[in-house]
């Protein structure tokens, strides 16, 4: 049952990104150029996200379990530190220079689009070597 409701899930998510056009890198990157051409719609694509997912982590936080019954597992987690703010800046760079981000990259894969496999195999390349350098570090 928790597969169906994933699928639908990210059936809808796709839909979203595809009518909203996050899926067009032309259109990521005319957003991105600030000193150019610039196109502002992402933007209240991105307030409409942001919006909806505040409300859904306000709800989400004063829950034990989520609506199909599983534990909720949100992060902790509310400092800056040098890897996330590393991590933001290779993921700017690789959005700013493709016009993927993952989500919108894998949509467009799975639409056949030649540039999204190329960034999703360079995404999973990259996650790979994290996952080593991670394993590599850790004196366990």
């Amino acid at each position: 049952m928790l597969n169906i409701n994933a699928f639908f899930v990210g059936l809808l998510f796709g839909l979203g990104l595809i009518i909203s056009g996050m899926t067009d890198p032309s259109k990521v990157i005319s957003f991105l150029d600030l000193a150019g051409a610039w196109d502002p719609s992402l933007a209240f694509v991105m307030a409409g996200a942001i919006l909806i997912g505040a409300g859904a982590f306000t709800i989400a936080k004063k829950r034990q379990r989520s609506l199909l019954g599983a534990p909720m597992q949100l992060s902790s987690a509310t400092g800056l530190d040098k890897d996330l703010l590393l991590g933001s800046l290779i993921f700017g760079i690789g959005w700013g220079l493709s016009g993927f981000c993952p989500g919108p990259a894998v949509v467009s894969a799975a639409a056949g689009e030649p540039k999204a496999w190329i960034f999703v195999a360079a995404m999973l390349a990259g996650m790979a070597l994290f996952g080593m350098i991670e394993r590599g570090g850790r004196s366990d």
